[in-house]
């Protein structure tokens, strides 16, 4: 009997086997080789590389440019999440809302969500075309006579992030609007039933039930868009020179780990530092969120107890 229970178990070892040596092969190791490169002068173009401690971070704080990409990652991130989780936000109420009756919700799921579903690349090609000097927007503005002669958008540097931020934006507002959908359609009809009978409004009704209820996928979202905001690399990195041009107003971390990556030599040391700082920045941040935006009642109950 004892024989068959272990035998049971061991099969279970079999099936989490994959994700387990997937995790530590992709997921563990890479960081691991990333954090020790950091403390190295390693580079693509040499076999050894020597210990050189905490110089690489260093340089990496003395250097001005370092301080922009951080600074425009966080700007460029922050400048599209918020209009995308407020939009959002409004959508879901708006489709989830049964009083008004909008038609076609599957469809308007479906344009919603359908830049997600573009290649990155081909976006980039687009809105590069689209606001190129010769480009439809220029040929549409002076043809109208609302501008006296073309503009160089792209080399202009509001412009330009304004077009990273509304790329940002419309690629990944449609998924948010999805998951927020299916977190207030997830909450029992009989709370707002209640809630009617109680006098609430629709606003009392959205601030004291929807909102609390749908905490754990706004917590989601926004850890989530986080990191990904943190990696922002390839709209910013194909949609100028590459090197978040003009005059660095799109550079962003990843684009420079790309630069330190990619120069004469392959300062992979130098390029992992900058790594590093990303993963620590994006894991202070969502330990933070996640104190700030944890249930009230259990630190209640840890000063009761």
């Amino acid at each position: 009997m004892v024989h068959n229970k272990i035998r049971r178990i061991n099969h279970g070892y079999l099936f989490v086997a994959p994700f387990i040596i997937g995790f530590l092969l992709f997921g563990l190791y890479p960081v691991y080789n990333t954090l020790s490169l950091s403390f190295t002068d390693a580079t693509l173009m040499k076999v050894d590389s020597n210990f050189i401690g905490l110089k690489n971070f260093e340089r990496l704080f003395q250097d001005k440019t370092f301080l922009t990409a951080v600074t425009n990652t966080w700007e460029l991130w922050i400048m599209n999440f918020i209009p995308q989780l407020g939009i959002a936000m409004l959508l879901a109420v708006w489709f989830t809302d049964v009083r008004l009756k909008i038609k076609a919700g599957g469809v308007w799921r479906m344009l919603f969500y359908m830049p997600n579903l573009l290649m990155p690349a081909a976006i980039a090609a687009l809105y590069f075309s689209l606001f190129s000097y010769y480009g439809p927007v220029n040929q549409f503005l002076v043809r109208s006579n609302l501008i006296p002669e073309a503009i160089d958008f792209l080399r202009n540097k509001e412009i330009t992030r304004a077009i990273v931020v509304f790329i940002q934006w419309w690629m990944w507002y449609g998924q948010t609007t999805i998951l927020l959908m299916a977190a207030m359609t997830s909450i029992s009809i009989s709370l707002y039933e209640a809630a009617v009978i109680d006098g609430a409004n629709s606003w009392k009704m959205f601030r004291y039930i929807t909102l609390p209820l749908i905490k754990p996928v706004m917590i989601y979202i926004l850890v989530t868009s986080l990191v990904g905001g943190m990696q922002m690399f390839d709209i910013p990195m194909l949609l100028t020179d590459g090197r978040g041009s003009p005059a660095n107003a799109i550079l962003t971390n990843n684009i420079m780990m790309y630069m330190r990556f990619r120069s004469s030599q392959g300062h992979i040391g130098a390029a992992s530092t900058i790594g590093v700082m990303i993963f620590i920045m994006t894991t202070f941040v969502a330990l933070l969120i996640f104190y700030l935006l944890r249930e009230k009642h259990d630190d209640f109950k840890g000063k009761s107890g």
